[in-house]
């Protein structure tokens, strides 16, 4: 017991890592990924397995830019890389440098991945395909300067159909930074007034050569771009991403110069040709025309040619003379209507209301005056009446007829006085 050796947990993992890192410093590995986790730090974890066992293993982000496809569960792939230790956890796992599919180019793998994906998208859609212009003024070209399908498009071009303007945004078409270069044509042809198509392109090459136009950054500035596009890349077996992008896919460069201009003879030749038939169309119409003139004149169905004119002229005189007899009625009426306003706003004026104020106010005095004049002279015969009965019951109008008033020496009146001055006192009223 005192012999035994006794190791840490920590000591343990470390001579196991030592023992896997010296043992396994590189192999390759065949499973299939499941488990795969992308969290946002860019590396990708995943577990590689097959009927009878599973291993952990992880791709770093730096190899991770590396990889021409993109890891999904199910995939079947060979890895190559190191074993390594987590002792965090006391597991180990493969750290992978190197990947490719089983069965399948990594190449041909991503180039299934993408077009699944913008097909899913709908950047495929034949309902986005726009027609090439008949007849193009400015042309766009998106290629090599130095390669020979620039050379065979401007030839075929100004053979087919010299004068038209031609704007070539020169790129490399191959290696990391020619997808890049690509884009930015595509963003600076689309910026120049009146371009009416562009045409990117160049010759043919292995899928490697051609592979910056299965580039998605490419793809997206195909079907971003305002005008029709033309893709002719490589030969005629070449497919890439781009020809299901593009609104025409052409099978060479040359092809594709031969498909937006037309031959310059062939449109005068259609323009002569449509011409002929034209006055040929108008002549036999103006025969048929003729004849059937003939043929109606024959018929005496067109005795007097001129008499339709005539009626039409008599009718335009009734209708004139109608016209003219309803504009005087209306002018009449509307005159009596505008009459009538005028004299209804005139009474409404402020100063017609004053004047006829001014006038009720003048009678009202008047008749005020006669009215107080007429009760003066009521009141005045009313007042003599009343003075006449009084001045007859006074006693100095029985004295001025005749009467006398007798006093005795002591100053008292007669007793028959006395019953004369009661007689002729009114009587009270009752």
């Amino acid at each position: 017991m005192s012999e035994r050796a006794v190791f840490t947990v920590s000591e343990l993992t470390a001579r196991i890592t030592t023992q896997l890192e010296e043992g396994f410093p590189a192999v390759w590995v065949e499973g299939e990924i499941s488990n795969l986790r992308l969290p946002a730090s860019g590396h990708a974890y995943f577990t590689l397995k097959d009927e009878g066992a599973q291993l952990r293993a992880v791709l770093f982000k730096g190899r991770g830019r590396r990889m021409r496809f993109d890891l999904e569960d199910g995939l079947q792939v060979l890895a190559f890389g190191g074993l390594d230790v987590y002792a965090a956890r006391g597991e180990y796992q493969l750290v992978v440098e190197l990947m490719e599919p089983k069965g399948l180019g990594a190449l041909q793998l991503a180039f299934e991945q993408l077009k699944r994906r913008l097909e899913a998208e709908g950047l495929f859609d034949a309902a986005r395909k726009r027609p090439l212009p008949r007849f193009p003024r400015t042309i766009g070209i998106v290629t090599s300067p130095s390669g020979a399908a620039i050379r065979d498009m401007l030839q075929i071009i100004g053979r087919r159909f010299a004068g038209v303007h031609i704007l070539v945004a020169p790129v490399r078409v191959q290696g990391d930074e020619a997808p890049g270069e690509i884009v930015d044509a595509l963003r600076m042809l689309a910026d120049v007034p009146g371009l009416d198509v562009v045409i990117v392109g160049r010759g043919g090459g292995s899928i490697e050569d051609l592979w910056a136009f299965n580039d998605e950054r490419v793809a997206r500035a195909l079907a971003a771009c305002p005008v029709p596009v033309i893709s002719a890349v490589g030969h005629e077996t070449d497919v890439t991403i781009a020809d299901f992008v593009a609104d025409l896919r052409a099978p060479t460069p040359s092809g594709a110069a031969e498909l937006v201009v037309r031959e310059k003879l062939e449109v005068i030749q259609a323009v002569v040709d449509g011409y002929a038939r034209l006055q040929a169309a108008m002549a036999g119409q103006m025969e048929r025309r003729r004849e059937r003139v003939e043929l109606l004149a024959r018929r005496r169905v067109l005795t007097d040619p001129t008499r339709p004119l005539r009626d039409l002229h008599r009718r335009v005189d009734d209708v004139a003379l109608r016209l003219r007899a309803a504009a005087r009625a209306s002018h009449r009426h509307v005159a009596h209507r505008v009459e009538l306003a005028t004299n209804a706003l005139s009474s409404l004026h402020p100063l017609a209301r004053i004047s006829h104020g001014a006038a009720v106010l003048t009678q009202l005095r008047g008749r005020l005056a006669s009215s107080a004049a007429s009760r003066a002279k009521v009141s005045r015969h009313r007042l003599a009446a009343a003075v006449g009965r009084l001045g007859s019951l006074s006693p100095l109008a029985v004295l001025g007829r005749g009467y006398s008033l007798t006093r005795l020496p002591s100053g008292a009146r007669p007793a028959h006085a006395q019953r004369w001055i009661r007689r002729l006192r009114p009587a009270p009223a009752r």
